[in-house]
């Protein structure tokens, strides 16, 4: 098939809002694991895509959702065990006191609905988010999401905050009280909300800082956060989405990683490796207190078909071992990185944990001046062309994002190791 007569026809039917990555887009047309093959049946390593968590078409995810929409795929009306049984799994591993879920089938749905709920339960109407955020795409959460639209548009009941970014930001990691400094900018923020009439709902952390890294935060400032919102009658969102289901490689949720406990926990990509279901978790006294005045019914969220893959993907995880996974070929992984840092100047910074990372470049590293949109795009290109798929992230879109599905291998690191050094060093060229 022609892709230029693909993009016209694109072009023509969809929207101006669809993009494609990289200089000359990639026709793909097959998955498996790791890996995907494009029209040409070149292979290339997905280093990027965590929305396949357990890896492309896998066998038991995909034979799990066939047998049941072969079977039976209606609402949550009706009495089914499967969405059940799956929200029995995730309680078991749910941190804090968090007990009861509700199903939806995007991330924005899950974040949309836990900014209402903690507007309900607290009687304040202010979110507090940092810059560079994104949380999601319906009308709410978009204004929780300040990498998406001007700065100037944004309501005043939303407080922006500095996200603790320890490389670009104004404090680094050399100064030990850079988590104290961002904590305090923090604070400031919230004071500038009060005196605007707005008391905090609720904070919402994404806790891998996508949009703006990732990045890995001092614990006393994440923790001091959570305090601060708490004491001024706000509660705290944690937002899942990027960073649970294993990514960090130390546990099935990063605020655990943290050491705090939320009050209401958001995912949605990972969960259905590929299906769209997604998840907002709470405590049963605040969805009680929720229920009472609110009723909340999403026509496909929790769907049995969408248990059963939601069941199957928590099982493939278990038996295969893949949070071990997360933890040793991740610490593989930032091993080859910092060792290309060291080689390319133009790496001003590795941040990251388990299975993501994200590459800082620069083009001048005394200044730290970010790389452009189109160098980036550039170096994206460069690196397809070594067969690995990876993205881009960050502020000013700096950040060479590796996010690749849990089964990540010491071999796949090796090719997307290699393919990295080839691309920056034809870069520099």
């Amino acid at each position: 098939m022609n892709e230029q007569n693909l993009l016209a026809r694109r072009k023509a039917a969809l929207g101006p809002t669809y993009q494609n990555f990289y200089d000359e887009p990639l026709h793909l047309v097959r998955g498996a694991g790791t890996s995907l093959w494009d029209v040409n049946d070149r292979q290339y390593i997905d280093c990027y895509n965590n929305v396949v968590s357990v890896g492309h078409c896998h066998p038991r995810v995909v034979e799990a959702l066939c047998k049941q929409a072969a079977t039976l795929n209606t609402h949550t009306r009706y009495l089914h065990a499967g969405i059940i049984e799956l929200g029995e799994m995730l309680v078991e591993r749910l941190p804090g006191d968090i007990d009861t879920c509700i199903f939806t089938c995007t991330g924005s749905e899950a974040n949309d609905l836990a900014t209402q709920i903690a507007r309900h339960v607290t009687g304040n109407q202010g979110m507090v988010v940092t810059e560079a955020s994104y949380h999601g795409v319906s009308e709410l959460t978009r204004r929780l999401s300040t990498d998406s639209y001007p700065p100037q548009d944004r309501p005043d009941w939303l407080a922006v905050i500095e996200p603790p970014n320890l490389y670009r930001g104004p404090y680094h990691r050399d100064d030990t009280q850079a988590g104290k400094k961002y904590l305090e900018l923090a604070r400031q923020e919230l004071d500038n909300l009060e005196q605007r009439g707005h008391k905090p709902a609720a904070v919402m952390i994404d806790l891998v800082w996508d949009s703006n890294g990732p990045l890995v935060a001092p614990d006393e400032y994440v923790l001091g956060l959570c305090e601060e919102v708490r004491k001024r009658g706000g509660i705290v969102i944690a937002d899942e989405v990027q960073s649970g289901y294993c990514r960090s490689g130390k546990d099935w949720w990063t605020c655990n990683v943290y050491g705090f406990k939320p009050d209401i926990l958001t995912c949605g990509k990972p969960m259905g490796a590929g299906h769209p279901l997604a998840l907002m978790a709470t405590t049963r006294e605040i969805a009680d207190d929720y229920s009472q005045t609110y009723h909340y019914f999403n026509t496909f969220g929790g769907n049995p078909v969408s248990a059963a893959v939601g069941k199957a993907v928590i099982e493939v995880i278990e038996d295969e071992g893949l949070l071990q996974n997360a933890a040793s070929t991740g610490a593989y992984l930032e091993s080859g990185l910092r060792e290309l840092a060291e080689n390319h100047a133009c790496i001003g910074d590795v941040q990251g944990r388990g299975l993501f990372w994200g590459l800082d470049m620069v083009t001048d590293p005394a200044t730290r001046k970010p790389m452009s949109e189109a160098q980036m795009r550039h170096l994206g290109s460069l690196i397809v062309e070594q067969g690995v798929i990876t993205g881009t992230s960050g502020r000013y879109g700096q950040v060479l994002k590796l996010r690749p599905p849990l089964p990540f291998s010491r071999s796949d690191a090796d090719v997307t190791l290699n393919a990295i050094d080839v691309a920056l060093t034809r870069l520099a060229r």
